[in-house]
């Protein structure tokens, strides 16, 4: 039971990422597009585009990407605290914001008043950075301040999400209701967040030597270390918790820190866009894109060659039928790098194939790093991306590698899934006893083998004494009868609240069951405004109104 809500915890906080990290690609492609057509590279095998008018058009591009990538640690505060909110996220997005402005805030004046600010007045821009990185500080916002890097914003977003998930449902003495419920947790926030501040200030400078100590280990670890990267990483999807291994790496100084146009930039995917756009650099540093690199090859060629064999495989009676679902398959992880049609599939009927995959796919990323290639991509290792990201950035990124170790990939996926597909008779799509043909979702997958995708509140609780019972478990009976009083499940469509009013809409009126809501289930007042039930509840409304959305599974 405690495997599995660490399970669930930790693929939460993994897809929690994914809400800041939705913004990298957009922006990296953004960038990627304005510093291909501004690198020397560019513009001496097409020197018509050296012109004012293009130039100043690819610069707004670069400052449109950069508008992102320089306040990463901003954008992970609020997206980590909204992707971890289940519900009210409006107010995790401003708590999110506020508790940020509040750490950076209260570290610059602990800073200065412990003498510890360092004063860059009157030093040139490279020389002012230099210093501060060496002080382990930097500037945020434009404030000056510890250098938390995106664990600031990851460490604010995570610590938000605990205060809102208790203030969001704190009901508060009537004469200040008003800020019960969501309203109520940016205030909590600001007091919170001042403490983990003067926490950090004493702790950080500890915790950021262990974090530069596991970087270089990674880092010194090697090509076994990619390797192993690559092999975990791919083990990892299944359960939905490689976001938790890939995005720190790539966007933190776990994945390592380089010092690029006389600027310190931590994180995979930081270093590489910050390589591009330095025209010094000639030839991208294979120990910025070990862990990236390599997916090119088995997204692109890897996967294909898995899904012809698959096709080869396949019941001549049902080829035709399972080629077009495999190909189509295929063409998404050779265009976006959207695999998990083909790998859930596999998966689904052989774990044995996918773990396979995952050690070939280890070795995929092994043999572009001893080879130097320098191409990687913030997300999604597709032909598109390797176009933006690699061809068009010229040869420091030693592009046409995932071509020549590609190719021969395709044929090495495509005879060992073929020899292991026959010896072993996996059902793939072709080859199910029954008739129908098809590829396999993740929740099929995951369902197999006992990875369960969590639902809320879909069973009632056994009613008991009320008096036996703690204020979570009155507040859940009461949500419940609220619910049959309303019709049940099926005749509500929306639940919602104002500062005292519960809003339930629902399909039929002639359900609701009015004197049960006030006597029953002490409602101070109701009313109906056209098929909107309202019941009178003060600043209880809002907790009702999400223990209500828990049960029936809905979000705001």
């Amino acid at each position: 039971m405690q495997k599995n809500k660490f399970i669930s915890a930790f693929e939460q906080f993994g897809r929690s990422f994914l809400l800041p990290v939705s913004v990298l690609p957009g922006a990296g492609i953004l960038k990627g597009i304005g510093t291909a057509f501004t690198n020397s590279n560019t513009l001496e095998l097409f020197p018509a585009l050296n012109n004012s008018i293009f130039q100043f058009i690819m610069n707004f591009l670069i400052a449109l990407g950069d508008a992102a990538f320089d306040n990463l640690p901003v954008i992970f505060a609020v997206g980590v605290a909204v992707g971890l909110a289940k519900r009210e996220k409006g107010s995790a997005a401003l708590s999110g914001l506020l508790g940020f402005l509040v750490l950076h805030y209260i570290l610059n004046f602990l800073l200065s008043a412990s003498g510890r600010l360092v004063d860059t007045a009157g030093l040139e821009s490279t020389e002012a950075k230099l210093l501060l990185a060496d002080a382990m500080q930097t500037n945020v916002l434009g404030i000056q301040t510890m250098d938390l890097s995106v664990f600031g914003g990851i460490i604010v977003g995570i610590t938000v999400y605990f205060v809102h998930k208790w203030a969001v449902k704190q009901e508060l003495p009537a004469v200040i209701g008003f800020f019960s419920g969501p309203r109520f947790v940016p205030i909590v926030t600001m007091v919170v967040m001042s403490g983990v501040a003067v926490l950090l200030f004493f702790i950080w400078p500890i915790v950021q030597s262990g974090i530069s100590a596991l970087s270089v280990a990674i880092l010194k670890s090697g090509p076994v270390g990619t390797f192993l990267y690559g092999v975990v990483e791919r083990a990892l999807l299944p359960f939905g918790l490689h976001h938790g291994l890939n995005w720190p790496v790539r966007t933190t100084e776990l994945g390592g820190s380089w010092l690029i146009n006389g600027e310190q930039v931590t994180g995979t995917v930081n270093a590489y866009l910050a390589s591009l756009a330095d025209s010094t650099i000639t030839s991208i540093d294979p120990s910025i894109t070990r862990f990236n690199g390599g997916k090119f090859v088995y997204f692109m060629f890897g996967l294909s060659g898995a899904a012809y064999a698959m096709y080869k495989t396949a019941a001549p009676a049902k080829r035709k039928v399972a080629g077009s679902l495999l190909f189509s398959a295929a063409a998404t992880s050779f265009l976006t790098g959207i695999t998990e049609p083909i790998e859930f599939t596999f998966l689904f009927v052989a774990p044995a194939l996918y773990a396979v995959h995952a050690f070939i796919a280890g070795t995929s990323l092994l043999v572009m790093h001893l080879l130097g290639a320098g191409v990687a991509t913030p997300t999604g290792h597709g032909f598109i991306n390797l176009v933006i990201y690699g061809i068009l950035q010229g040869p420091k990124t030693h592009w046409w590698l995932v071509f020549l170790v590609g190719i021969p990939y395709f044929f090495i996926y495509y005879f060992v899934f073929k020899f292991m597909i026959l010896k072993f008779n996996f059902k793939t799509p072709g080859r199910e006893d029954s008739a129908e043909v098809k590829l396999a979702s993740k929740e099929e997958a995951r369902g197999k083998y006992g990875l369960k995708i969590q639902t809320i509140g879909k069973e009632e609780a056994p009613v008991s004494d009320s008096s036996n019972m703690t204020k979570e478990e009155k507040t859940h009976q009461q949500a419940l009868g609220l619910i049959k009083a309303h019709g049940g499940p099926d005749n509500i469509v929306d639940v919602n609240a104002c500062i005292t009013r519960l809003r339930i809409d629902v399909k039929d009126k002639s359900l609701v069951d009015k004197d049960v809501i006030v006597n029953r289930y002490e409602a101070m007042g109701f009313a109906e405004n056209g098929m909107q039930m309202q019941s009178i509840y003060g600043a209880y409304a809002n907790v009702l109104k999400m223990e209500i959305q828990d049960i029936l599974g809905i979000g705001e």
